[in-house]
């Protein structure tokens, strides 16, 4: 087990995540193996898995020997660190009939730190926005960190004119005029086929709006690239690029993209690739692989998560994501392929 000291250091620290949001790069890796090896001590689930593959904590010492636990675990077993009752269960999304993801959390203030902490990063504060929302497949959920996300940030913006959309298509065009008389900043948040759809009932230009699309056609629609999808939504609203959220129910952190599908991490959130047949083995910068994710807000549940995403990391450590593996299934997040 840890020492007292070690765990004294997660408990005042890390578990107040005054830590992690206070990254540098510098300190990410030093960081991330301390939190590998308290959650395989903490972590049973987790645990068993890096000893099957015999990845012991005294057996890694670089962010690629650690061991990535299959996203698809979240769908069979309780995953959490340590032993406590869940303030907030959140389940992924997925087609009718389909077996989704559990995340438990601990700390629903962790989560509300981590995406708001996100948002300042990429945007700047929530209270300069007025927060459009066209999630109707999660709107109809009580489950959906997506939807619990754009609430809080609703409740921090503050803007009488905030709110979500169900079908009513018609109304959010009628606000979204209103909105760009009044010059006023705002972020229109849609799940692809939704977003699709509204921009060919109701195609407008927008100058002061952003639409970040979050990906999923729920079999709504027909899949198409991203790239696809985004000619089709410039084009409908007169803009020169269409913004993206790459995040899922098991994580607490979110990746954006301003535009062309290339997404940036948040300092404490770092996307690698795996040799797509071969887990346990790197990819390349600039080949695509299997999509693995660090994300250390994920320290009550797990920060190693190795997706059914496809992708490419570029030098910079930017990455895109480009399809996922045939045998996985559909999920809401993202199911774009090329």
């Amino acid at each position: 087990m840890l020492s007292n000291i070690y765990l004294r250091y997660f408990q005042n620290r890390m578990i107040n995540a005054e830590h992690i949001f206070t990254l540098t790069p510098e300190s990410f890796t030093e960081v991330a193996l301390q939190v590998f090896d308290y959650q395989y001590h903490n972590n049973e689930v987790y645990r068993d898995f890096a000893q099957l593959l015999c990845r012991t904590p005294q057996r890694v010492s670089s962010l690629e020997q650690i061991p990535f636990l299959p996203v698809s675990l979240f769908k069979t077993h309780q995953i959490q660190t340590g032993a406590w009752n869940p303030e907030k269960i959140f389940r992924s999304s997925g087609t009718s009939g389909m077996q989704t993801s559990r995340h438990f959390v601990k700390d629903v203030a962790l989560y509300e730190k981590s995406f708001t902490e996100g948002f300042r990063y990429f945007y700047g504060n929530p209270e300069d926005y007025c927060f459009l929302a066209l999630l109707p497949s999660y709107l109809e959920r009580g489950d959906s960190s997506l939807v619990y996300m754009l609430q809080k940030l609703m409740e921090q913006s503050r803007h009488p004119d905030s709110g979500f959309y169900l079908h009513d298509h018609h109304s959010l065009s009628e606000k979204l005029k209103d909105l760009e008389q009044k010059g006023a900043k705002t972020m229109l948040w849609g799940v692809s086929y939704a977003l699709l759809d509204f921009s060919e009932r109701y195609p407008l230009p927008l100058k002061n709006t952003i639409v970040v699309e979050t990906g999923g056609m729920k079999g709504k629609r027909r899949e198409m690239t991203r790239n696809e999808l985004h000619e089709i939504l410039r084009q409908g609203f007169d803009l020169q690029h269409i913004h993206s959220e790459y995040g899922m129910a098991e994580l607490l952190s979110q990746a954006y993209s301003k535009g062309g599908g290339i997404f940036q991490a948040p300092l404490w959130m770092r996307i690698m690739t795996r040799e797509p047949d071969d887990p346990l083995t790197p990819a390349k910068i600039g080949r695509k692989g299997g999509v693995n994710i660090i994300d250390l807000a994920n320290i009550h549940s797990c920060s190693f998560i190795a997706t059914q995403d496809l992708g490419t990391v570029f030098p910079d450590g930017t990455f895109e994501v480009s399809g996922r593996f045939d045998d996985s299934d559909l999920r809401g997040c993202n199911l774009m392929v090329e």
